[in-house]
C-alpha cells in the first residue's frame, strides 16, 4: 500500500530556512516523479517543485525559484524540499505527491505538513 509521510514543517521567521522530508513506501520510489504542492485555505493546491525519477530533472514555481531546492534520495525512498529565504506568503500546508503516468500508475499524497512564516 502506497504511503507518503510528510514532515519537517514548523514556525520560522521571515528569511529563515526549513527542510521538508517525505518518506515513501509501498511502491517503486525510483520510478515515480515526486512533487511538492502547497495549499492555503480558500485557494487551490499549487505545485511548488517537482523532480523526475532522475534527480537532474527538476522544475519550480516562479514564486520559489532561486529560494527552494528539491532533491531525492532513491536509496532512502525520500524526497526533500529545502526552503530558504522564506517569506510570509510561503505560509501553507505542504503536501508531497508521487506520480507515475505509465503502468503501474501511481498517484499518492502525503498528509501534509504546516509551514508558517511569521515574526
Amino acid at each position: 500500500q502506497l504511503q507518503l509521510e510528510d514532515s519537517g514543517g514548523g514556525l520560522v521567521q521571515p528569511g529563515g530556512s526549513l527542510t521538508l522530508s517525505c518518506a515513501a513506501s509501498g511502491f517503486t520510489f525510483s520510478s515515480a516523479a515526486m512533487r511538492w504542492f502547497r495549499q492555503v485555505p480558500g485557494k487551490e493546491r499549487e505545485l511548488v517543485a517537482a523532480v523526475g525519477s532522475r534527480s537532474d530533472d527538476t522544475k519550480f514555481a516562479d514564486s520559489v525559484k532561486g529560494r527552494f531546492t528539491i532533491s531525492r534520495d532513491n536509496a532512502k525512498n525520500t524526497v526533500y524540499l529545502q526552503m530558504n529565504s522564506l517569506k510570509p506568503e510561503d505560509t501553507a500546508v505542504y503536501y508531497c505527491n508521487a506520480r507515475r503516468t505509465s503502468a503501474p500508475v501511481i498517484d499518492g499524497w502525503g498528509q501534509g505538513t504546516q509551514v508558517t512564516v511569521s515574526s
